[in-house]
């Protein structure tokens, strides 16, 4: 059962992370014996399937995150393939480093109806020692249809 920390010391520290290899922390973020960040919560969507190169968040959104017309904001989109595109690509990072986000870009191909629920997948297309590339889709759970894509591009560096 996932595990999301409450208030920033419940977060692990750097010198914590240091320890884990990007999988090992994913891996415990999902099985609930290390902390996962309160976005997923926020945003209502966690880790479903983590293996090396590849995670899958669930989630549906909610009400709280429309726009003033009623459809669900472009930020959670972005928020979403940020989270599986950037924790695929941690998953391939070894014990003594971090990543961070350096750029990213989504295409919205179209409204997901809010309360859907939706698989969003990021696949890592290549890490080396100071980049990472991946992308993600979203798409439906029942009806497998594509509601939006994604790309980036991590910095990957040294955690000392």
């Amino acid at each position: 059962m996932p595990r999301i920390a409450k208030r920033p010391e419940d977060l692990l520290s750097l010198d914590e992370l240091k320890k884990l290899s990007g999988l090992e922390f994913i891996q415990g973020m999902m099985d609930g014996t290390l902390p996962g960040p309160p976005i997923g919560e926020t945003l209502n969507y966690s880790l479903h399937a983590v293996e090396k190169g590849r995670v899958v968040f669930r989630g549906s959104p909610q009400f709280a995150a429309t726009n003033p017309l009623g459809t669900v904001h472009g930020g959670w989109y972005g928020t979403l393939l940020d989270s599986a595109m950037a924790c695929a690509v941690q998953t391939c990072i070894p014990r003594g480093s971090i990543y961070t986000t350096l750029e990213y870009k989504i295409n919205i191909t179209r409204a997901i109806p809010l309360g859907m629920v939706i698989d969003c997948i990021g696949t890592v297309d290549h890490v080396g020692r100071s980049t990472g590339v991946s992308k993600a889709e979203i798409r439906g759970v029942e009806d497998g249809k594509l509601y939006a894509t994604g790309s980036t591009t991590c910095i990957i560096m040294s955690a000392d």
